[in-house]
């Protein structure tokens, strides 16, 4: 079960649109009378004039069920679930006008009802969109209706006409939008796919209020295809898409730098070990060297000196002799 809520100004307009459809067929009704177009009209606009200063006066919400209740959802049933979610929405004491409509698959009704209540007071219409889904989701469990499992997880062959054409445009968008950087550039995108993007601007200004998307025949609201493709959200997806590829872009480089950084480090210190190791170890093995050699010639030296043998004995005194005969 899904609720659409819209405030609007003209009961004219609104009602004429929801009675005056192919094959509408009034359910119920409270308040008004209903043999006319133009009584149920008037009607709204008599209560109405309990507070004319209230612009939006006309409540219009659109209720939808999937093409798999069809079968549980006759009229008193839809209608009994109307009235449900009305309570639940706070919208009591106050005219209403319950009509079905027949120009799709799934069942869906829609409701009429006057922001002046039977005694004057303003009926809310503060964080009504928000407790429209709550509401939807807690009839929609406490009946055991069906729950759709997502766009992502629907048929789209068995899908037809309008619900195609959704379909189409939700899946396009959503993967366009993940390769732009702005809404412009997403308007391009889709051109090419045949999907004209027509933007709603502030009167007067250059302020974007809305976004929306058509192609062939169809054209919907952004928010009208998902909740996620309404202005706000499409160009907030798209600047928070855009962050996250700039921030991993950004360590991408980062992480590159510090390689580069830490290899640069790496060859300065395997040169600077080649380039100075064997030249101390050359040095100081030569001075060893040399060293050892004065040492073991000392050595030597002294172990000659010490040789006190015989025969080396009488040679010397020989020698000594001789120094005396010449001295004389």
């Amino acid at each position: 079960m899904i609720g659409k809520v819209i405030t609007g100004r003209s009961f004219g307009g609104c009602i004429r649109y929801v009675v005056q459809k192919n094959d509408a067929v009034i359910l119920d009704a409270a308040g008004v009378r209903m043999q006319q177009v133009n009584q149920i009209i008037n009607d709204f606009n008599l209560q109405r004039k309990y507070n004319p200063n209230l612009g939006k006066a006309v409540g219009h919400i659109a209720l939808s069920w999937s093409i798999n209740d069809a079968a549980k959802l006759n009229d008193e049933v839809m209608v009994m679930l109307a009235k449900e979610y009305l309570q639940k929405m706070k919208i009591q004491d106050t005219q209403y006008l319950i009509v079905k409509h027949r120009d799709k698959d799934h069942p869906h009704i829609h409701i009429v009802y006057n922001r002046l209540s039977n005694n004057g007071k303003t009926i809310s219409d503060n964080f009504q969109k928000q407790r429209n889904v709550l509401v939807a989701k807690e009839l929609t469990l406490k009946h055991g209706l069906y729950i759709s499992p997502g766009k992502e997880k629907v048929n789209r062959q068995q899908l037809k006409g309008e619900d195609k054409i959704k379909y189409e445009l939700f899946d396009a968008i959503r993967a366009a939008s993940k390769k732009v950087k702005n809404i412009n550039e997403l308007k391009q995108v889709l051109a090419k796919q045949g999907i004209v993007t027509h933007l709603k601007y502030k009167s007067g200004t250059t302020e974007v209020q809305g976004i929306s998307f058509s192609k062939g025949e169809y054209k919907f609201k952004g928010s009208e295809i998902d909740r996620s493709l309404s202005y706000s959200k499409l160009s907030q997806a798209i600047e928070q898409q855009q962050v996250k590829q700039e921030k991993s872009l950004a360590d991408q480089l980062r992480e590159v730098m510090e390689n580069a950084k830490q290899e640069k480090g790496s060859q300065d210190k395997t040169e600077q070990t080649t380039y100075l190791k064997p030249e101390p170890e050359t040095h100081y093995l030569r001075q060893s060297l040399s060293a050892g050699a004065d040492l073991l010639g000392d050595l030597l030296g002294n172990i000659a000196d010490d040789d006190d043998s015989p025969e080396r004995k009488r040679r010397k005194k020989n020698e000594q002799q001789q120094s005396r005969g010449i001295s004389r």
